[in-house]
């Protein structure tokens, strides 16, 4: 099946908005101590690469679409692994983030992420499980960024670790699902190759 045009359009754009937000959320993670904040700035990254090798694939035939996506599912778990031991250093130093830029910055990774999600949605099942893990990551982005807004807001009333910790953790979580979904789908597709 022929791409789109406008889907290798979305999808370039989506993987320099990922790339981009990358470095401004992993400069202010590292800045202020956040663990969620480097998990999402992680994950930002893995998405810009997620998209890159989307783009590339886009146009080869089911069987290696299904392997890429096999493979993506693995590339899916990295933010997670990463996040482990971001969260480990922060357990150990118990200094909490500081608060604001902690929600200013994870308010713009929302706007970023929701423009994605957006952007991918009607396109989430055209080239199987590589573009259904480019909107899974948008959409589950989304959701760990307004997790990040309320981890800066409840620092603001109560300066601890546990809310960029925990948020930190849940990120790793939905990227660990993510991947799961992904791989169902692209083992699904390369059997259903298999039998035609």
């Amino acid at each position: 099946m022929k791409t789109p045009r406008t889907l290798h359009q979305i999808i370039r754009l989506v993987m320099f908005l990922n790339l981009g937000y990358f470095a401004v959320e992993f400069f202010v993670a590292l800045r202020i101590g956040s663990v969620s904040l480097f998990a999402d700035s992680i994950d930002f990254l893995e998405d810009g690469l997620v998209n890159f090798l989307i783009l590339i694939a886009l146009n080869w035939n089911a069987e290696l679409r299904a392997k890429v996506g096999m493979v993506l599912s693995g590339i899916l778990m990295v933010p997670g692994l990463a996040t482990l031991w971001a969260a480990w250093v922060k357990f150990n130093m118990h200094v909490p983030p500081r608060a604001i830029p902690l929600s200013l910055t994870g308010l713009g990774a929302f706007t970023i992420n929701i423009s994605c999600a957006l952007m991918l949605v009607r396109y989430r099942k055209h080239a199987g499980s590589l573009t259904r893990a480019a909107f899974l990551s948008a959409r589950n982005d989304v959701l760990a960024n307004v997790a990040i807004v309320f981890a800066g807001l409840l620092t603001i009333y109560s300066p601890t670790i546990w809310p960029d910790l925990i948020v930190g953790l849940g990120i790793a979580a939905m990227n660990a699902d993510a991947a799961r979904e992904v791989w169902k789908a692209a083992r699904e597709e390369h059997q259903l190759v298999k039998r035609t």
